[in-house]
């Protein structure tokens, strides 16, 4: 037989669940930022708009104006359960990316 209190429980399991689904999603997301015909500048300004703490390795001595993003990785979020009322939510504390920028080609 279950008790009663086991609803409120299920009802935040199943929250967290799909919060923690969307946010899986959302981490695969940024691999879809960079194309060869976009700045650097542009990348990164995009990346960090959706919220990240972008990390630049940069190949080359070029500006960054005048680079292209090579490769965008380790998409990384850090959570922390929020007590609201009686319930806990999951909250997205950071996000960091990491870029490849190539500054030796023009």
């Amino acid at each position: 037989m279950r008790d009663k209190g086991d609803a409120p429980m299920r009802a935040t399991l199943l929250m967290m669940t799909g919060a923690a689904a969307l946010a899986c999603g959302a981490m695969l997301a940024p691999a879809a930022v960079a194309t060869a015909a976009e700045s650097a500048q542009l990348t990164i300004a995009t990346l960090e708009a959706q919220g990240f703490d972008v990390k630049v390795n940069k190949i080359g001595s070029a500006p960054l104006s005048r680079c292209v993003i090579t490769d965008i990785r380790n998409p990384r979020e850090r959570t922390e359960l929020v007590r609201r009322g009686d319930d806990f939510i999951q909250i997205v504390a950071q996000r960091s990316i990491t870029v490849t920028a190539d500054c030796s080609r023009r």
